[in-house]
C-alpha cells in the first residue's frame, strides 16, 4: 500500500512547529473540542498534595515522579536522560523489580520500594532514592573506515530510602514517549498483531515479533499489550490509569490503592485526595485527549534524498519491524476508526540484542525484548523538545547511534547500514527525519 505524507490519515496536520504535538485531529466531530480542550488541561495540571483548597486537583502523591502528566511528556513530546546523569529525572524514570512474576504476570515488585523508583515525595514522606546514570564510550566503525562512538549507560540508585536494595534488583530506564497517533493504535484490531506476529520465525526472515500478554485491569481479564516501551498496557485507559499512579501517585477507579509499600507507614498514613483521586470522568476526558491528539504530516517526502532514504529503509530491512502502514478497525471515537496510516510499527516486541537488554522481563516481554516504537513523529522532536535524543533510555544521540544499537533481529538491517555509504546512510537519515 502506498506510503503518503499524511502519516496520521485523516488525523494528520501539516504542522512543523514547536508545538507540533499539541493538536487535536482535525477530523475530530464538534462534540469532542470541548472534551479535548478540557483532556488538555488535565494533561497540564500541577497536581497538589491533600488536603488542598483546589478539591478536584489534590491527592498528589504520597510517592510521585511529576506532578502533572506533561512535566515528563512536555509539549506533548518526548524526554530525555538528566544532563548530569544525575536525578531526579525531569522525563524519564527508572522501573525497578526482582526476579520472578507479581501479580497477574507482571514484574515483581521490589520488597519496600514497589515497580517504579519514586524520586520525589510529599512532606514528611521518604523518597525512595535518587538515579545515578554513568556513560562508556564504545568505538566503533563504519564499513567505509568513518570512526562513531556510542555510549553505553549504566544505571544505579543512590540513597536509597527504605532500606538497601537487594543485590538482584532490575532496572529498566524509560523516557517519555512522544503522545501522537495514540488513538489509532488504540484501534488496530487485535487480529491484526495476532496475524503479524510470528514468534517461531516460519517464514525464515529471521524476525520473530510476539504480542505481550498483559493484564487489562478494567475488565479483569488478560488481553495482548500494545503501549509502553514493552508493550505492557493493553490499551490508553490502562496506559493512564498506570501512570497516574505511577508517576504522580493518583489513584483511580482501575488503580485505587496508594503506590504505598506495607513498609513504606509514613507514605500510606498520608491524606488523600478522595477515593479515587483521579475520577473516572478525569480519567475519560484525559484518555480522548490522548487518543485524538494529531499526527504531523512527513515534511520533505518528494526531495530526492528522502525518496532514497524511504527506499534504502525498505532495502536495508528497517520495514519488516517498523511497519509503515497499519490499518484501524472500528473504534468508539470515529476520528481514529477505520483509517489507514503510517505509524513505522508492527506493535509487536522483538528481541533487540544484549547491548539494549534491560534483562528485566515485563509479563510476556522479555529481558532482551522491546516493542517496535513508532517512527512518526521523531523528526520534529528537536523543535518540539530541544533535543534529538533517542531509544527507550534516550542513549543515542541521534538516529545514525540508535540505528547501531540494534541487534539481536535486528542486527542484519544494523550491519546493512553500517556498511552502505556515507551518502546512503546521509540519506536514511534524512527520510527519518522527515517522519
Amino acid at each position: 500500500m502506498p506510503v503518503t505524507a499524511a502519516l496520521g490519515g485523516a488525523t494528520t496536520r501539516p504542522i512543523a512547529a514547536q508545538n507540533a504535538f499539541s493538536f487535536a485531529a482535525p477530523n475530530a466531530p464538534r462534540e469532542h473540542q470541548r472534551i479535548f480542550s478540557f483532556g488538555n488541561r488535565l494533561f497540564n495540571t500541577n497536581w497538589v498534595m491533600a488536603p488542598a483548597s483546589v478539591k478536584a486537583f489534590d491527592g498528589l502523591g504520597p510517592l510521585f515522579n511529576r506532578v502533572s502528566c506533561s512535566g515528563c511528556h512536555t509539549k506533548d513530546g518526548r524526554g530525555q536522560p538528566p544532563a548530569d546523569g544525575h536525578g531526579p529525572m525531569e522525563s524519564m524514570l527508572l522501573r525497578i523489580s526482582v526476579p520472578g512474576e507479581g501479580p497477574h504476570g507482571g514484574p515483581r515488585p521490589v520488597p519496600g520500594y514497589g515497580d517504579q523508583l519514586s524520586e520525589r515525595s510529599n512532606h514528611d514522606v521518604a523518597t525512595e532514592g535518587v538515579a545515578r546514570i554513568t556513560y562508556t564510550e564504545i568505538a566503533g566503525y563504519y564499513g567505509d573506515g568513518e570512526a562513531f562512538s556510542l555510549r553505553k549507560p549504566d544505571y544505579a540508585i543512590e540513597q536509597p530510602g527504605y532500606g538497601p536494595l537487594p543485590a538482584d534488583l532490575l532496572i529498566s530506564p524509560r523516557v517519555a514517549p512522544q503522545m501522537i497517533g495514540l488513538g489509532l493504535l488504540e484501534a488496530v484490531p487485535d487480529a491484526t498483531l495476532t496475524a503479524l506476529a510470528d514468534p517461531g520465525d516460519a517464514d525464515g526472515d529471521g524476525i520473530s515479533g510476539r504480542t505481550n500478554r498483559v493484564w487489562n485491569a478494567e475488565t479483569q481479564a488478560p488481553a495482548i499489550g500494545r503501549f509502553g516501551w514493552k508493550a505492557g498496557q493493553p490499551t490508553l485507559r490502562n496506559q493512564n490509569a498506570g501512570a497516574a499512579l505511577g508517576d504522580i501517585g493518583l489513584t483511580s477507579s482501575l488503580r485505587s490503592a496508594e503506590n504505598c509499600d506495607a513498609a513504606q507507614a509514613a507514605c500510606a498514613a498520608q491524606f488523600n485526595g478522595g477515593a479515587p483521586e483521579l475520577t473516572d470522568v478525569f480519567l475519560d476526558k484525559l484518555t480522548l485527549y490522548s487518543a485524538t491528539l494529531s499526527v504531523p504530516a512527513q515534511r520533505g517526502a518528494d526531495s530526492p534524498a528522502v525518496m532514497e532514504g524511504a527506499a534504502l529503509f525498505r532495502g536495508l530491512g528497517c520495514s519488516s519491524c517498523h511497519m509503515p502502514t497499519l490499518q484501524s478497525g472500528g473504534h468508539p471515537l470515529p476520528e481514529v476508526s477505520h483509517q489507514t496510516f503510517h505509524p513505522y510499527t508492527d506493535l509487536l516486541l522483538h528481541d533487540m540484542g544484549e547491548g539494549l537488554a534491560d534483562n528485566r522481563p515485563d509479563f510476556a516481554a522479555s529481558g532482551l525484548e522491546w516493542r517496535t516504537p513508532p517512527l512518526w513523529g521523531l523528526g520534529l522532536v528537536p523543535q518540539v523538545n530541544g533535543h534529538g535524543f533517542l531509544l527507550h533510555d534516550g542513549r543515542a544521540r541521534g538516529f545514525a547511534e540508535a540505528i547501531l544499537w540494534h541487534g539481536g533481529e535486528a542486527e542484519t538491517a544494523r550491519e546493512a547500514f553500517r556498511n552502505t555509504s556515507k551518502d546512503q546512510r546521509d540519506a536514511l537519515i534524512a527520510f527519518l527525519k522527515s517522519l
